[in-house]
């Protein structure tokens, strides 16, 4: 691989990562008002052991009252809702479990999305999607309950046959969404909901007011608008994962990896060096090697003479001053030399 295809990609990746900024999830900064969002103190988290974690942990989710809908809604921000459900229209059982937001219709759990911790701002608005939830009704079983209770006060008789068929067509309904969900669940158009999150700064830390705002004409979408203090924002940068210690790093490591690779690039093809000469500045890091190895011996034969010694067979009968003497001489007189050697590498 050539030099110049690995400089880039050294320099543009690390530089990434210095100068973006994850952020954690369900959280998100608005560059224009120098704002940091968090909604994680408003998400549900699910019971541990049937017991709560802290003593103003919720034990369920949001709700939010349907109204002229029929039904009320359950919901969570930015995590599944800790309610159990073992199956829902439409859904795939894998997917069961990440269900953020859903309603009960006739005994069957209807989604109207999955989970999402993603959050975007529309303007001055912010908003957490959910989507892929249960497909869509066509037309929608609500506006036909309505029709029916707008014409009980004509004929019971016939509404109570039309009830039936009406009933009837839904459950075929049902099981057609069933089916065909099943079969192209991407083909299908599904429900999704839309949350409008608002600043309240009266609120609790931790609390949220969740009500509902209304559907499409088709009830394929659902918007709610909740009111939190988490909503409101905090003024600073965000946490992001590279300290100052970590942007320090980071730059150390271009600086050596540019000069490493450049170095090595210079010497094979300028000089034709091989081998470990390669290396940049080879004479200056060898020499401070040699010193560094040269210090090591000293001070391990230093350290040697300060152990005590153990009497035993090296020492001889009739070996006397003399004899260590002579010894002492020889070592002192390698020290000496080695003493000379360093003094002619710096002199060199």
């Amino acid at each position: 691989m050539r030099l110049t295809s690995i400089l880039p990609t050294l320099l543009f990746t690390p530089s990434l990562a210095a100068d973006s900024k994850p952020l954690l999830p369900c959280t998100i900064y608005r560059t224009e008002t120098n704002a940091y969002y968090d909604i994680s103190p408003i998400a549900v988290q699910p019971l541990v052991d049937h017991k709560k974690a802290h003593k103003d942990d919720r034990t369920e989710s949001w709700h939010a009252r349907g109204y002229d809908m029929g039904t009320n809604f359950t919901l969570n921000f930015c995590a599944p809702v800790i309610e159990r459900i073992d199956e829902a229209v439409g859904i795939k059982e894998s997917l069961v479990k990440n269900i953020s937001a859903f309603y009960t219709w006739k005994e069957e759990v209807y989604s109207i999305g999955q989970v999402s911790t993603e959050l975007v701002f529309r303007g001055r608005e912010l908003s957490l999607n959910y989507t892929n939830g249960s497909p869509c009704d066509s037309p929608s079983t609500h506006d036909k309950r309505k029709l029916k209770h707008g014409n009980d006060d004509h004929d019971d008789h016939d509404d109570k046959d039309k009830d039936d068929d009406d009933i009837d067509k839904d459950d075929d309904d049902r099981k057609s969404h069933k089916d065909k969900s099943s079969k192209h669940g991407d083909d299908v158009r599904r429900k999704s909901t839309l949350i409008s999150l608002a600043c309240d700064p009266n609120l609790p830390s931790g609390k949220a007011h969740v009500s509902f705002v209304g559907s499409s004409p088709d009830q394929c979408t659902y918007f709610f608008r909740a009111k939190t203090m988490a909503a409101c924002g905090g003024v600073g940068e965000p946490p992001t994962g590279l300290g100052a210690g970590g942007v320090f790093g980071v730059i150390l490591i271009i600086f050596l990896a540019v000069y490493l690779l450049g170095g090595i690039a210079y010497q094979r093809t300028v000089m034709h060096q091989r081998g470990w000469r390669q290396l940049p500045n080879y004479n200056v890091w060898a020499s401070i090697f040699s010193i560094l190895k040269d210090i090591i011996i000293i001070l391990t034969s230093s350290c040697a003479r300060l152990l005590p010694r153990r009497h035993g067979y090296n020492q001889l009968p009739g070996s006397g001053r003399g004899s260590r003497g002579g010894g002492g001489g020889g070592r002192a007189d390698d020290e000496n030399r080695l003493i000379d050697q360093l003094d002619e590498e710096w002199d060199d």
